[in-house]
């Protein structure tokens, strides 16, 4: 893959949980656990005890009620309830001083949901800016947009025939993304002629993984990519690894170079492809008590397999590192250490479209390591060089030839 071609991503979470809508019993139980870290903020309580009947409510809960109510009703401006429930629920994410611990609005959730589930209803195209024109960089394959003849290089003029030269990428995206069956009307620029289409959108799995085989001294060695860790990488994970085992691979590379992490499950699940039910996986800790994960398959692989690390491997990358590293007996990892992430993340959407992610356990390797803020040192440790950064291609990729080198021997 090319790394000079990779977009550095803001290093995402583990995420073990969806949901979706918060009840008031549920943000009760919330905000008593932000006022034990000593945050008293606004509230999205109501003072009705019917509304919280059953939920015991404490002295310092009462007071805080009382807060909100105050607000509320002697407050001298109109103010708004969602902007006191938004404001309440940052106060109290932001109080417990964790960078992973965090509060998104809407917009930011409905971008986070979309990549971690690796599905969005749109044309399938991906869309860079340059020279203050948006283009398009990528059509995925069987996508409308590869059904309409859309081509890298289309520089997008208008959408449902108003002018958006001047959007940004986001905004652009926004407006093109929508509901599937649903139609969008596309004007392009391509040689200096203006192109239209009526595309229908679908739903768009967003792909995150890629392979392909590399033939070296008589050995096909398997690569596969994997960018992110959303909710379809372990299907498409095992759809691209049937393929290379068709084709009979003596060895296998995985490159999580700059992947910053996502889904536990989905990491959990490529590694049940390879460990037997007596490997551990790695560990889970939560308030000191430790859970070892074994496979819950009878699947399992023995041919050598290389882990391709750098610094931007984070997160679900590290777990799947440090489980080749420590429970793999057929394995190398290959790279600079990883980015130095050890906790888990739930995410919670409310009802009011905004959502909360907060640190729920801590992860450990196989052997019990906490590697935050520490990272997995790789067995073979090797840097990119100048000629690679400058001439980005397989074969100036030293990191990958060692790998391959490895693999081989």
């Amino acid at each position: 893959m090319d790394q000079k071609k990779k977009k550095k991503e803001k290093i995402r979470e583990i995420i073990v949980e969806n949901k979706s809508g918060f009840n008031i019993a549920e943000v009760i139980v919330i905000i008593i656990v932000s006022i034990l870290f000593g945050i008293v903020v606004g509230s999205i309580i109501t003072s009705s005890k019917k509304e919280i009947s059953g939920t015991k409510v404490s002295k310092e809960m009462q007071e805080f009620i009382a807060t909100y109510n105050n607000i509320k009703n002697n407050y001298y401006d109109n103010i708004s309830d969602k902007k006191l429930i938004n404001a309440a629920i940052k106060g109290m994410v932001n109080s417990l001083d964790d960078p992973y611990s965090v509060y998104m609005n809407d917009k930011q959730t409905k971008n986070f949901n979309q990549t971690v589930r690796g599905i969005y209803g749109g044309i399938g195209a991906t869309v860079a800016n340059k020279d203050g024109k948006n283009y398009i960089v990528g059509v995925f394959k069987g996508s409308p947009a590869k059904e309409a003849d859309l081509k890298e290089g289309d520089i997008f003029v208008k959408v449902n025939d108003k002018d958006v030269s001047n959007y940004d990428v986001g905004k652009l995206t926004d407006i093109i993304k929508g509901k599937p069956n649903t139609k969008v009307k596309i004007t392009i620029l391509r040689n200096d002629q203006e192109i239209t289409k009526t595309i229908t959108r679908k739903y768009i799995d967003i792909p995150s993984v890629e392979s392909k085989i590399i033939d070296k001294e008589n050995k096909k060695v398997g690569y596969i990519y994997i960018s992110t860790f959303a909710s379809n990488t372990y299907s498409q994970f095992k759809k691209e690894l049937n393929k290379l085992e068709n084709k009979k691979i003596d060895s296998l590379i995985i490159d999580v170079r700059s992947n910053p992490g996502g889904h536990l499950n989905q990491v959990t699940k490529i590694l049940e492809l390879f460990m037997n039910k007596k490997k551990v996986l790695y560990q889970i800790e939560l308030k000191g008590k430790r859970i070892k994960k074994h496979s819950n398959t009878s699947e399992k692989r023995n041919y050598k397999v290389g882990v391709l690390i750098n610094e931007a491997s984070a997160s679900a990358s590290e777990i799947l590192a440090g489980a080749f590293k420590e429970s793999y007996d057929n394995s190398v990892l290959v790279g600079i250490k990883t980015y130095g992430k050890g906790t888990v993340q739930k995410a919670y959407q409310l009802t009011t479209g905004s959502s909360i992610k907060y640190t729920t356990e801590k992860w450990l390797t196989p052997k019990g390591n906490w590697i935050d803020k520490k990272g997995i040192e790789p067995t073979e440790k090797v840097e990119l060089t100048e000629e690679y950064k400058n001439d980005p291609k397989d074969e100036n990729d030293s990191q990958l030839q060692k790998v391959i080198e490895l693999l081989i021997k």
